[in-house]
């Protein structure tokens, strides 16, 4: 396979990398910024209830992350299908589902903070009320949590991920000045603190879905004809993704409860003011996977595993590298990071703090391995494989590790046991490839195990690449030759190579000048059911060039008369804008 596909792969998730990360981040610095004006303007206790409403949001969290995979998985594989009514209908299915779980979560948050049914959460007299009110702060804002997830994927399948990175900095604004009024001047205490990141999570959640209210979307919500057979699909596809954060939920009630019982009153605030601060950062890892759950269920709805393998070889030689030297910066300045919420005041849960923010970042790097193996396990159907690593990473390593090492090395025992299940986890996947294979898996084919029947196996395809115009009509006859030597009639093999030539040239003269940035066309050439399938790809300015070709031609048959001719001679043409990326689909 050419080089070029792999730089393609690269750029294209680079390019919508900082969105992701950024849509990640939301969360994070609803927690980040909670925590911050809670320890320093309304108290310790105040530090205490965030810390314990990270389970509920954990859960809340979860059952969006099911409908978010199940609808990015399912509805990517219609779009490298090209089933544009079935992604219309799992898109306003979807958005149903979201509805009704937020108004479910809301109501019931509401009642239990109203009439003091917390008491699984802690059953400390002076706690419980504070968390209660911050415990109702929090259920107005899980309506648009839960819708705003959802919208993120679906803009980018629009290619308007510019939409989510205005609506997450409008958030994040909104969120510190509500704080500043709520909590310094009107001195609202944990209430203010709560209804701040509410507030800002619905304009973070309308921002995005004014889009779909213009005519330039073509995703439209409707009830009519929704695919209710989905509904099972995109909970069978999705919980497995987000089954380890559901896992997380019970977690968190115990190492919370270890936590109280061996490391006194300082280890729960220190946990949790560095899971606040540690938020920011795990969004990286959290964009990283969306931006690869994307491209990897497009390529599995193609069938392309060569497009597979070279996702994971971006994320083994770009994303790994980029965490790891966030970690780097992340130990060097734990000092002061640590000082956000504590050092004179409580110099203990201070020191506490920095500890974990010199151990606990080394689960991102492991993170971002396991994450993307369990995306790809969920997109080939291992659904057994998926669902006992979930059951591990998300409750029994790290409560066992913790159960094991806090009662003689108390909180640290509980940082060190995140990073033990992490390498619990990749472990697995590795012994999993190796026992599929009965070899040890030393290169990303045999590591991701894909099974022989996927795909178009070597023989029956060529990949070929081209970056200049001299290039175009050197790939054309190689094209031509492919198609003879796989029994392909003389009149087909030369039609093959003029729609290649045509339409590659096309994409050199015109979508190769739009920009000063380099560009490749991706060719790809299968022979399947004594038909020839012509595939070109490339990362240029979206080009239609039926569409390009109804607005030029007019009145002159002159115009655009090659691309016209491509028309008339092969039917069978398609024509999609996958993620940023132009994809020409022909079939001779």
């Amino acid at each position: 396979m050419p080089q070029s596909n792999l730089r393609m792969i690269t750029r294209l998730m680079l390019r919508l990398l900082p969105v992701q990360v950024l849509l990640a981040a939301v969360g994070a610095v609803n927690g980040l910024v909670s925590g911050y004006f809670a320890s320093n303007y309304v108290g310790v206790d105040a530090m205490s209830a965030v810390g314990l409403y990270s389970p509920a949001n954990m859960l809340v969290t979860s059952i969006g992350t099911i409908l978010v995979g199940g609808a990015a998985i399912i509805c990517g594989k219609y779009l490298g299908q090209n089933e544009q009514k079935k992604l219309q209908g799992t898109f306003s299915l979807v958005m149903l589902l979201a509805a009704g779980i937020g108004i479910l979560f809301t109501v019931l948050f509401l009642a239990m903070g109203a009439f003091d049914l917390t008491g699984f959460f802690t059953k400390d007299e002076t706690l419980r009320p504070i968390f209660n009110r911050y415990l109702m702060g929090q259920a107005i804002g899980v309506l648009p949590l839960v819708l705003g997830a959802q919208l993120a994927p679906f803009l980018a399948m629009e290619n308007r991920p510019r939409r989510t990175f205005a609506a997450s900095i409008v958030y994040i604004i909104t969120n510190l000045i509500l704080n500043v009024v709520f909590v310094m001047v009107l001195d609202m205490q944990e209430m203010g603190v709560a209804l701040s990141s509410s507030i800002g999570m619905w304009v973070f959640m309308g921002v995005q879905a004014q889009y779909f209210l213009t005519k330039r979307s073509s995703l439209k919500f409707t009830v009519k004809d929704l695919p209710f057979r989905e509904i099972r699909p995109v909970f069978v596809i999705g919980f497995p993704g987000a089954a380890t954060n559901l896992y997380q939920t019970l977690r968190g009630i115990i190492v919370n409860k270890l936590l109280i019982t061996y490391a006194g009153s300082v280890g729960l605030p220190a946990f949790s003011a560095a899971g606040s601060v540690l938020g920011i950062f795990w969004a990286i890892p959290g964009g990283m996977i969306a931006v690869s759950r994307l491209l990897l269920s497009v390529s599995v709805g193609e069938e392309d595993r060569q497009t597979i393998a070279d996702i994971m070889r971006v994320m083994m030689r770009v994303f790994i590298p980029i965490m790891l030297a966030v970690i780097g910066l992340i130990i060097v300045f734990s000092d002061p990071l640590s000082s956000v919420f504590f050092r004179d005041s409580e110099p203990e849960v201070h020191e506490l703090m920095q500890t974990g923010l010199r151990i606990l970042p080394f689960c991102m790097a492991l993170s971002i391995f396991t994450m993307h193996f369990n995306c790809y396990s969920q997109l080939m159907g291992r659904q057994v494989l998926v669902n006992v690593l979930a059951v591990l990473d998300g409750v029994v390593c790290v409560s066992a590790f913790s159960a094991l090492l806090t009662p003689g090395m108390g909180v640290t025992g509980v940082y060190v046991a995140n990073v033990l299940n992490g390498i619990v986890i990749c472990l697995c996947f590795i012994g999993y490839s190796w026992v599929r294979g009965k070899a040890f898996p030393n290169n990303m084919e045999k590591l991701l195990a894909i099974p022989e029947g996927f795909g178009v196996p070597p023989e029956e395809r060529l990949d070929l690449s081209v970056r200049t115009s001299e290039e175009v009509v050197r790939v054309a006859e190689q094209v031509q030759h492919f198609a003879r030597s796989r029994g392909i009639d003389e009149r087909r093999a030369y039609y093959a190579a003029l729609a290649m030539e045509e339409m590659a040239g096309n994409i050199v003269e015109h979508g190769f000048t739009k920009d000063k940035k380099r560009h490749s066309v991706d060719v790809r050439v299968i022979h399947k059911d004594d038909s020839v399938m012509l595939r070109i790809k490339d990362d240029c300015v979206p080009f239609d060039p039926e569409a390009r070709t109804k607005i030029l031609a007019g009145d002159d048959p002159a115009k655009n008369i090659g691309i016209r001719m491509i028309y008339r001679m092969i039917r069978d043409i398609s024509y999609q804008n996958l993620l940023g990326l132009n994809v020409l689909s022909m079939k001779i």
